[in-house]
C-alpha cells in the first residue's frame, strides 16, 4: 500500500510515530494509501528545522525570493493535471472541478510572485530637523497553516505562498483525509529553488495540530475549517501568544427578488448548490425566495438539478463526484432524511443514489428542500453536501432580516435587476462576501477573503492586503543624522524636542 510521508527540510522524511491514517478512493470506498499521523515530538523537530532555514530565508533579499515564486509558478502551470489528479483520486471530485482548485490557487501565487510592491514601506522626510521616520514590515518567523479536506491544493495556496514571499518558513498540516497535493505542492516549490526547510508538509491529526498550536516556536497560525474548530484554534493559539486567523463553517443564502431571471438564477443555484457536491465553504445552501416566485423557482431548480450526471471524478462525463467519506454521506443523509419530519417539502431526496458497479463508493444524489422552517437541523447547521433549503419571505426586508439573523456571515448574493435594490443589500446584509448576480463571490486573489460573525475568529481576512499584513508586522524607524558642519551638541537629558 502506498505511504504518503512527511516533507521537511526540502526531502521525504518516514513518519516515526507508528501511527498511520487511511486515506480512500471516495468512487471506490476502498483504502488505497496510509498517511503518517505525526506525533509531538515530531512536530518540535519540524519546527527546529524551520527555525533554521529562517534564518537565512528571513534575511534573503526580495528578488531571491520572487525567482523562485516565479519558477514555482511555471512548474505549478506545468504540473495542473498531475495535481488534479491527485485531488480527484482522494478526495472525489471530477478533474474540471479540481482544474479550477489549481488555477484559483495560482492566483495567490501570482499575488506572492508581485510581493516586491505589496511590501513597499512607507518614508516621512523631514519630520523635525534632521530627521526622517520610516515604516517597514517584518516577516514574523515560522508560521502554520491547518487546512482542510474540500481544497487540499487551493487553500494551502491560499498561505504558504505569500507567507515565504514575505519571509516566512512555513509548516503546513493539510487535512489527513487527502494528504498527497499538498506533498506535491511542496516538491515542485523545492523544485522550483525554494531553499530546504522553508516549506515542510506535516502530516497528522489531533496530536499534531495541538502540539503546534501550543509551540513557542510557532508565530502564527492559519486555518480554513468548520466553525467550531475554528473557535478552538483561535482560542487555544491565542491563549499561547500567536497571530491567529481561522476561517470557519457558512450557511450562504442567497436572495431571489421577484423581479430577478429566475432561469439565471436556478442556474446559478444549482451550480452553486452542487458544485464540488457542495464540499465548500461558499456553497449556497440556502435560497431565500422573495414573494409569489418561489413556486416558479424550485422547479426550475428541481428541472435542473434533476439533469445532473453524477459520477466518478476521472469520468469525464460526470459533473458532481462522491463525498469525502461514508461517514461524512451518512451524516449529510441524515439531515434529508429528517427534514420532512421538521416541516419541509422533500422536492429531490438523494439519500438512495448509488453507482453501478460502483456500490461501496461514498455517492450521494441531490437533495432539494422546500418550506424549509428556520429552526429545522437541515438550516441552522452546516451541512457541507449536496443539499440545498429553499425559505420563503414575503419582503425583501424579511428577507434580509432572515439572512441577518443567521450566526454566520462567510458570503451571500443577491439576484435581482434593480440596482437600487442590490446597493441597498450590500450595505445592510451582515456577511465577509457579498454577489451581486453572482453566487459565488469568492474575491480574486488581490481582495482578501473572509466572512464575519461565526465564520472568522481573528482580525485578518485570508490572501490578498489581509493576507500579506498577517505574515508580517511593522517597524517603525526615527533617524537622525548630525549635519557635518554641526560641533557635537553634548547631552541633552529633556524631552526630545519635534521642532
Amino acid at each position: 500500500m502506498k505511504t504518503v510521508n512527511h516533507w521537511i527540510g526540502g526531502k521525504t522524511v518516514e513518519g516515526a510515530s507508528g501511527n498511520y491514517g487511511p486515506v480512500t478512493d471516495p468512487a471506490t470506498g476502498e483504502v488505497t494509501t496510509q498517511v503518517a499521523l505525526a506525533s509531538a515530538d515530531e512536530v518540535d523537530a519540524a519546527v527546529r528545522v524551520a527555525q533554521e532555514a529562517f534564518l537565512s530565508w528571513g534575511q534573503s533579499s526580495l528578488a531571491a525570493r520572487t525567482k523562485v515564486l516565479f519558477a514555482y509558478r511555471a512548474l505549478l502551470d506545468a504540473n495542473r493535471d498531475a495535481i488534479a489528479e491527485l485531488i480527484t483520486a482522494e478526495h472525489g471530485k471530477v478533474h474540471s472541478d479540481a482544474l479550477g482548485e489549481v488555477a484559483r490557487g495560482l492566483e495567490i501565487v501570482e499575488l506572492a510572485c508581485g510581493i516586491t510592491t505589496q511590501l513597499k514601506g512607507e518614508l516621512s522626510t523631514s519630520v523635525s530637523s534632521r530627521v526622517d521616520v520610516a515604516s517597514i514590515r517584518q516577516p514574523l518567523g515560522v508560521v502554520a497553516g491547518i487546512t482542510p479536506f474540500n481544497f487540499p491544493a487551493m487553500v494551502p495556496m491560499w498561505m504558504f505562498p505569500l507567507a515565504v514571499a514575505c519571509g516566512n518558513t512555513f509548516i503546513l498540516k493539510p487535512s489527513e483525509k487527502d494528504p498527497s497535493a499538498a506533498n506535491k505542492l511542496a516538491e515542485l516549490a523545492t523544485e522550483a529553488g525554494l531553499p530546504a526547510g522553508v516549506l515542510n508538509v506535516l502530516h497528522g491529526d489531533k496530536v499534531a495540530v495541538d502540539a503546534l498550536l501550543a509551540h513557542p516556536g510557532i508565530a502564527a497560525v492559519s486555518f480554513v475549517g468548520s466553525t467550531p474548530i475554528a473557535r478552538h484554534i483561535h482560542t487555544t493559539a491565542s491563549a499561547n501568544g500567536k497571530r491567529v486567523q481561522a476561517l470557519g463553517g457558512a450557511k450562504n443564502h442567497m436572495l431571489v427578488l421577484p423581479d430577478a431571471d429566475l432561469d439565471a438564477a436556478a442556474d446559478a443555484a444549482v451550480s452553486a448548490a452542487y458544485g464540488s457536491a457542495g464540499e465548500r465553504c461558499m456553497a449556497i445552501s440556502a435560497v431565500v425566495a422573495v414573494g409569489a416566485i418561489a413556486d416558479e423557482l424550485v422547479e426550475k431548480i428541481r428541472e435542473r438539478a434533476e439533469k445532473i450526471k453524477i459520477g466518478p471524478g476521472n469520468d469525464p462525463a460526470s459533473e458532481m463526484g462522491p463525498l469525502i467519506t461514508a461517514a461524512h454521506r451518512d451524516k449529510v443523509a441524515s439531515y434529508v432524511k429528517g427534514a420532512a419530519d421538521q416541516g419541509a417539502d422533500v422536492v429531490l431526496d438523494g439519500t438512495g443514489y448509488t453507482v453501478e458497479g460502483k456500490e461501496n463508493g461514498h455517492w450521494i444524489g441531490l437533495s432539494l428542500l422546500d418550506h424549509v422552517k428556520t429552526d429545522s437541523d437541515a438550516y441552522r447547521d452546516e451541512i457541507f453536501g449536496p443539499v440545498l433549503c429553499v425559505l420563503r419571505a414575503e419582503t425583501y426586508e424579511e428577507g434580509v432580516a432572515l439572512i441577518n439573523a443567521s450566526p454566520f456571515g462567510n458570503g451571500t448574493a443577491i439576484f435581482t435587476r434593480d440596482g437600487g435594490a442590490a446597493r441597498r443589500f450590500q450595505l445592510e446584509i451582515q456577511a465577509g462576501m457579498v454577489g451581486v448576480n453572482v453566487p459565488i463571490p469568492v474575491p480574486v486573489g488581490y481582495h482578501s477573503f473572509g466572512g464575519w460573525k461565526d465564520s472568522l475568529f481573528g482580525d485578518h481576512h485570508i490572501y490578498g492586503n489581509d493576507g500579506i499584513h498577517f505574515y508580517t508586522r511593522g517597524k517603525v524607524v526615527t533617524t537622525r543624522w548630525p549635519d557635518p558642519a554641526d560641533a557635537p551638541a553634548g547631552v541633552d537629558l529633556g524631552f526630545p524636542r519635534n521642532h
